[in-house]
């Protein structure tokens, strides 16, 4: 089985921050969740445990898994430019994040974005046939990660594939 769990909460998910690539630490509500998902996984061992490099992934993977845990820079969160630390409410004119090809704001590309997690989804699926993998990272990337194996929203809003902090999804793999 795959899981995938997005993050614990940070100060800046409550606030409405954009948070992207800006390295926020966990909040105690974050660490909280992340003990929870621990127990709720407990009993499942896990042949690999891989997370984003940002704090508030790393430290949620830290609390669920104590064992090694690989740091894969495809699991970021997808760089949100100028945006970052502004909150969504200041924000005037959002850019269309769901155009492939916008980078308003200096915003990573959709495209490259989704490039990275197509990327290691097969990785994973390659390499790691038949086993129990945990996969620690961001909403963004949950979103995406939820459409590589569930095709994308009917209705095409893909807010509707947004994981809470510390969400589980589980694939077959």
């Amino acid at each position: 089985m795959i899981y995938i769990v997005r993050h614990g909460q940070t100060d800046w998910n409550i606030t409405g921050k954009i948070q992207g690539h800006t390295d926020i630490e966990l909040n105690k509500q974050g660490e909280n969740q992340a003990l929870i998902v621990k127990e709720k996984l407990n009993g499942i061992k896990f042949d690999k445990v891989f997370s984003s490099p940002l704090k508030r992934a790393l430290k949620t993977a830290q609390l669920i898994y104590d064992g090694e845990i690989i740091i894969d820079e495809r699991l970021k969160e997808r760089y949100n430019g100028e945006l970052e630390g502004k909150n969504k409410n200041d924000v005037k004119v959002f850019p269309d994040f769901n155009d492939p090809n916008e980078t308003m704001y200096n915003i990573e590309s959709l495209t490259n974005f989704r490039n990275k997690i197509k990327s290691f989804v097969d990785d994973i699926k390659t390499n790691y046939k038949g086993k129990n993998v945990l996969i620690v990272t961001h909403a963004g990337v949950c979103i995406y990660i939820k459409c590589y194996f569930e095709g994308e929203p009917k209705d095409n809003n893909y807010e509707n594939y947004r994981l809470k902090n510390c969400e589980v999804l589980t694939y077959e793999n």
